[in-house]
């Protein structure tokens, strides 16, 4: 008998550490249009492990200002807060594979030793040779080994990684015992049978990390797509650490138009004083992902945006 095709599943996976900005809203916009043009669900994921960072306020908030921009989620909201019971047999599986040493790095250690890589520092190995004591506090590493790790991004092209110099051993469960976010991911979307990922391009290296975790775990990989990084005036990435402004439900037809030209979806310019479900039925009739722009990052020089932008 021939395999069914499967359908299409994405989702958005906010960490509540603060509102939602205009980054975030671009980036959950393109995948709710993904899955609803592809007649397929778009699931919601709160990335709540970070206990010091989230909160259920933010929670609340980031989905009453999903509703209010019309970005309406299929089944319950997964929290990964709630799913430890299904990490821990992972992480001891990867244990047993002998995969997995102890860290102690210090942030400042890490810093100083670790190498310039193409998605960001990599660790040097520096405790490649330390077992893991259960009385000892320390973060639990993968240890990646040698080989490449690739990935067809249709809006970035082909990504292709050396583990050992591009990747490098990364961190499974933290120093205070909770879950790491590479793990939790594959575990994450295993469990919620995501097709596609839809995030932005600061991503490329987690996603990368994550296929060679499923590869491991034999899992299958989801498709990814990188969205360019919206940018502040300042040069950074607008995101809640870089103190992005909360975006206004007030103004969600505005919102929504504003993401959509900044996805090269060329929106009419009336359509900006349209309501919520007018522009997104407008944006689901004219979708078009090969209009996403190539660049890794989108700059803060749109007109509209200048009260996020600064």
């Amino acid at each position: 008998m021939p395999d069914l095709p499967v359908a299409y599943r994405g989702r958005f996976a906010p960490t509540p550490s603060g509102p939602l900005h205009l980054g975030s809203l671009l980036t959950a916009l393109a995948g709710w249009l993904q899955a609803r043009q592809a007649g397929g669900q778009w699931l919601l994921r709160i990335d709540d492990l970070d206990t010091e960072r989230s909160s259920a306020e933010h929670a609340d908030t980031i989905l009453r200002q999903l509703e209010a921009h019309g970005l309406h989620w299929d089944d319950t909201p997964r929290r990964q807060s709630e799913h430890a019971d299904e990490y821990r047999p992972i992480l001891r599986r990867l244990r047993a594979l002998d995969l997995l040493y102890a860290c102690t790095c210090t942030r400042a250690r890490l810093a100083q030793d670790s190498l310039p890589g193409v998605d960001g520092p990599v660790y040097a190995g520096t405790c490649r040779g330390r077992a893991i004591d259960e009385g000892v506090r320390a973060a639990w590493r993968l240890r990646v080994g040698s080989g490449v790790v690739a990935l067809d991004d249709p809006w970035q092209g082909g990504l292709r990684r050396d583990l050992a110099r591009d990747v490098g051993d990364f961190v499974v469960r933290r120093a205070d015992g909770a879950i790491g976010y590479q793990l939790a991911c594959v575990v994450d979307e295993a469990a919620q049978g995501i097709t596609e990922v839809v995030r932005g391009a600061d991503l490329i290296g987690s996603s990368l990390r994550q296929k060679h975790l499923q590869a491991l775990l034999d899992l299958r990989t989801p498709a990814y797509r990188h969205l360019p990084v919206l940018v502040g005036a300042d040069g950074r990435k607008l995101s809640k650490q870089n103190h992005a402004r909360p975006i206004d439900a007030a103004h969600a037809g505005a919102n929504l138009h504003d993401c959509l030209a900044l996805l090269g979806q060329r929106p009419p310019a009336p359509l900006r004083q349209a309501a919520a479900g007018e522009v997104l039925q407008w944006a689901l009739l004219h979708w078009s992902p090969a209009c996403i722009p190539q660049q890794t990052q989108l700059p803060s020089a749109h007109a509209t945006l200048g009260e996020y932008l600064g």
